[in-house]
């Protein structure tokens, strides 16, 4: 059976600037037999993608949220625990008398 799924994430802390990359990765501690791996994100009821690494070239503001991976050797599942990314960027409200 799959188990001990866990993610690891750069940047570190899952804080990323608006439009820098993400990159996640996902890996089992245990786990027999090819193994398959899907991406997902809350809210979202489609995977996002299928495979040990998912990538994200240009991040925006509305790709923040909580992320889990989902591997499978075919007859079990485990999820990784979930991982909260937070998008840094342009969108917080300006300061009175900024420029828009």
């Amino acid at each position: 059976p799959v188990s001990g799924v866990s993610l690891a994430v750069q940047p570190p802390g899952a804080q990323v600037a608006e439009g820098d990359r993400l990159e996640l990765a996902c890996s089992v501690a245990a786990g027999t037999g090819p193994l398959s791996f899907s991406w997902h994100r809350q809210g979202l009821a489609a995977p996002l993608a299928t495979g040990p690494r998912y990538e994200l070239h240009t991040v925006r503001h509305q790709d923040g949220g909580r992320y889990h991976c989902t591997a499978t050797d075919g007859s079990t599942t485990a999820d990784s625990p979930p991982l909260w990314v937070t998008v840094l960027g342009e969108w917080d409200p300006p300061a009175s008398g900024a420029p828009h």
